[in-house]
């Protein structure tokens, strides 16, 4: 039956050619952990993309039992943890995923760093790469209020701190963050728009722009 269903698609969309231009191209050898023991720093980056999809698809099932205002939150969290089958373990991969991207995208730009990757023709790809290393920070950031906890709440006071000490423009951005003059309901709301909605809309952007320089210059190879 799947069979037959995909030939039908292939013969109005010609997909064979797509995925198969995808699943025959060659690893380079320098890459290949079979040749070389090495090549298991290039894995960083691939590791890197894998949690992302595990932190997506967790944070999707979060998002069905989160409620996002002060009166709530804390209790939604706290039932997801405790009622809901396999809720636990679900939040926590989203919990301990949230630390573990980060600590794989670090490895994954000394690597570049260090085998001089960011050089042209690649200097594009390493601005999209930290630009996505960012926005891996500010998910990690605007997720960290969600809970609505005590740890949660002076940590993210401490955060609104820090980004009011900017110069000039700290002020705004502190105001923008929290919705106001204090972390109350507003900045709740906007934590939770800003982690779910805006900051994957373009952290999806960005990937697929690294995907796509990767897939058009090519995995650099050792100096």
């Amino acid at each position: 039956m799947f069979k037959g269903m995909y030939n039908w698609i292939d013969e109005r969309l010609d997909v064979t050619p797509m995925w198969r231009d995808i699943a025959d191209h060659e690893v380079p050898e320098h890459v290949n952990p079979a040749h070389h023991f090495s090549a298991f720093v290039y894995c960083f980056g691939g590791l890197t993309f894998f949690i992302t999809v595990i932190q997506i698809l967790s944070g999707m099932f979060l998002t069905m039992y989160y409620v996002p205002d002060i009166i709530n939150a804390y209790y939604s969290v706290d039932y997801l943890q405790h009622q809901v089958a396999f809720g636990v373990i679900v939040r926590g991969m989203h919990h301990w995923g949230a630390s573990l991207v980060i600590v794989m995208m670090f490895l994954h730009t000394l690597r570049v760093f260090f085998t001089g990757s960011y050089k042209a023709p690649r200097e594009m790809n390493w601005v999209v790469g930290m630009l996505i290393f960012f926005v891996m920070l500010g998910l990690g950031f605007t997720g960290y209020l969600l809970p609505w906890d005590n740890k949660a709440y002076f940590a993210t006071k401490v955060g609104m701190e820090i980004a009011g000490s900017v110069p000039w423009i700290g002020g705004y951005i502190k105001e923008l963050l929290a919705g106001g003059t204090i972390v109350g309901a507003q900045t709740l709301t906007r934590f939770f728009a800003i982690h779910v909605f805006f900051l994957p809309g373009v952290l999806l952007t960005l990937l697929a722009a690294h995907f796509f320089m990767i897939r058009k210059q090519g995995i650099s190879g050792p100096l």
